[in-house]
C-alpha cells in the first residue's frame, strides 16, 4: 500500500502546485463570484487530472506493475484516483451550476460586467472561447452520466457483469470531459506548466480511452485455452478448473518456438473469459508454470452470480480466453523464513508457490496458516500433500474446531517470527487487523506483503 499512498499524494501535489504556479484561490479583490472563478478552474484540473491518471491506469500497463506492487494496488489507485475525480467535480459542477440556481434564487446577486475592450484574440483562443457554450452542456451532462456511473461501481450490490459493461462507458465520458476542460481550460494556462502536464495527461487519457472503447486493453498477453477438467468442491463452494492453453497467438499465427502464454509466477491472476456476455473475471493463478507445462489451473470460489453458476456453465471442451500474467505477489524477498496466510480462498496462491517449490525448492523455512470457515476433507488431504511435498509446514484452522487465526497464535508457533516476512492473501480488514497487530510487536512493516485482490 505504501506505494499507491505515495503515488496519491504526489499526483495531487504536483496537480495542485502547478495550477498554483499560474493563478491562485485568493484574487484581489476576494469576492464570491472572484473566488468561484478560480475554484473552478482549479477544481476542474484536480478533476481531470486524476481522471486522467485513472484511465491510463484502466488499460494495465504492465510498466508500472512493479513500480506500484502489482495490478491489484494499481486498481486500488484507479479507485482512489476515481473516489477523487468525483468528489471535486462535484465542486466543479456546484460551483458552475449552483452559482446559477442561487443568482436566480435571489440569494446572490452577479455583479456588473465592465464593459469589454476591442479583443485581438488568436485564432485558436477565438475558436475556444465560441465553443464554451457548448462545451459548457456537454461537460454537465457527461458529469451526471459519469457520476452515476462511478457510484455503479463502487457500489459493491452492483453485479460484476453490469459493472464490467457499465464501467466501459465511462471512456467515452472521459472523451468528452476531455473536450470540455481542452476549451475551458483558462486559455493562458496554456502557456504556463499547468497547460503543459494538462495536454500531456489528456493525450495520454484520450489514447487510453480509445484503447478500452476498440478492445485493445491487454491485447498482447491474451491466449485462447480449452476447459480440460474440473472439480466441484462443495462444503467449499470452490471450482478447480484446469486449462490447456493453445501455442498460438490471439491472431492464430504461429509462434516458432515459442507459446502463446509466456509463463507466470507463483502467487500472480489472471483475466479469464468464459462468455462475450460476461466478460473477463480475474482468478488467481493456483498452479507453477514450467517450460514443458501447458496447462494452467484455477480455483474459484463462489462469491457472486457468475462464479456461483460456474458448475452450470462450464463443461469439457469448452473454449476460453486467459489474459495475463498480473500481480507481484510472488514471494520474492531476502528473507530466509517466510509466514504464509491463506484465510479462505486465499489459500490459492500458496498453492501455486508450492506446487513451484515441490520442483524448485528455495531452502526457506515457511510456515502456513490456512484459517477456513468451510472444511472438506478432501481440499484439505490435497492441501497437505502439497505442502509435505514442497517441505512447508502446515497448520489448519478450522471454524468447526473453534480454532481462529491471530497474531498471538503466528509468535507462538513460529521461532524467530520477527526476522520473516509474511504474505498475507484473503480478506481485507482481517489482513489489516493481523499486519497492525503484528507490526506494533515489531515485525519491519515492509516485511508484510498484502495481496488486495478487490478489481473494484
Amino acid at each position: 500500500m505504501k506505494a499507491i499512498k505515495i503515488s496519491f499524494g504526489i499526483i495531487f501535489i504536483i496537480l495542485t502546485l502547478v495550477w498554483f504556479m499560474a493563478d491562485t484561490l485568493l484574487p484581489d479583490p476576494l469576492t464570491y463570484f472572484s473566488f468561484r472563478h478560480v475554484f473552478v478552474q482549479f477544481s476542474g484540473v484536480i478533476a481531470m487530472g486524476a481522471m486522467c491518471i485513472a484511465m491510463v491506469l484502466a488499460v494495465r500497463p504492465r510498466w508500472l506493475e512493479n513500480h506500484l506492487d502489482g495490478l491489484d494496488k494499481m486498481y486500488r489507485l484507479h479507485k482512489w484516483l476515481g473516489i477523487t475525480a468525483l468528489i471535486a467535480s462535484t465542486a466543479h459542477w456546484w460551483f458552475g451550476k449552483g452559482t446559477k440556481w442561487m443568482v436566480g434564487w435571489g440569494w446572490l446577486e452577479r455583479p456588473q460586467r465592465a464593459p469589454r475592450g476591442e479583443e485581438q484574440l488568436g485564432m485558436i483562443e477565438e475558436l475556444f472561447r465560441n465553443q464554451r457554450g457548448l462545451a459548457e452542456t456537454i461537460g454537465e451532462w457527461t458529469f451526471y452520466a459519469a457520476a452515476i456511473l462511478l457510484i455503479i461501481a463502487l457500489v459493491k450490490m452492483v453485479p460484476y457483469r453490469f459493472f464490467a459493461k457499465t464501467h466501459k462507458i465511462m471512456a467515452a465520458a472521459f472523451l468528452l470531459l476531455a473536450w470540455h476542460s481542452l476549451v475551458l481550460l483558462e486559455y493562458p494556462y496554456w502557456a504556463q506548466p499547468v497547460g503543459w502536464l494538462m495536454a500531456a495527461l489528456l493525450l495520454a487519457g484520450s489514447v487510453a480511452a480509445l484503447m478500452v472503447l476498440f478492445g485493445m486493453v491487454g491485447r498482447q498477453r491474451k491466449v485462447r485455452g480449452t476447459v480440460e477438467c474440473f472439480h466441484w468442491y462443495p462444503e467449499l463452494q470452490v471450482m478447480e478448473t484446469a486449462i490447456k492453453l493453445d501455442a498460438e497467438d490471439q491472431s492464430g499465427g504461429n509462434r516458432t518456438g515459442m507459446r502463446g502464454w509466456q509463463g507466470h509466477k507463483p502467487g500472480q491472476f489472471a483475466f479469464v473469459t468464459s462468455s462475450k456476455k460476461e466478460g473477463a473475471h480475474p482468478y488467481t493463478i493456483a498452479s507453477a508454470w514450467h517450460d514443458d507445462s501447458e496447462h494452467i489451473t484455477f480455483i474459484t470460489k463462489a462469491l457472486g452470480d457468475h462464479t456461483s453458476r460456474l458448475p452450470e456453465i462450464l463443461h469439457e471442451g469448452m473454449e476460453v480466453q486467459v489474459e495475463g500474467p498480473y500481480g507481484c505477489f510472488t514471494f520474492d524477498d531476502n528473507c530466509r523464513q517466510q509466514i504464509w496466510v491463506g484465510a479462505g480462498i486465499g489459500i490459492t496462491p500458496f498453492i501455486a508457490r508450492m506446487k513451484h517449490l515441490a520442483k524448485e525448492s528455495d531452502g526457506r523455512t515457511i510456515h502456513l496458516f490456512h484459517p477456513t470457515g468451510q472444511y472438506e476433507q478432501a481440499a484439505i488431504d490435497k492441501l497437505t500433500a502439497d505442502a509435505q511435498a514442497a517441505g512447508i509446514t502446515l497448520h489448519v484452522l478450522a471454524s468447526k474446531d473453534g480454532r481462529r487465526l491471530s497474531a498471538d497464535i503466528i509468535r507462538a508457533e513460529v521461532p524467530d517470527w520477527e526476522e520473516s516476512s509474511i504474505w498475507f492473501c484473503g480478506p481485507a480488514a482481517f489482513g489489516t487487523t493481523l499486519r497492525d497487530d503484528i507490526i506494533n510487536k515489531g515485525l519491519p512493516a515492509q516485511h508484510f506483503h498484502q495481496e488486495l485482490f478487490e478489481m473494484r
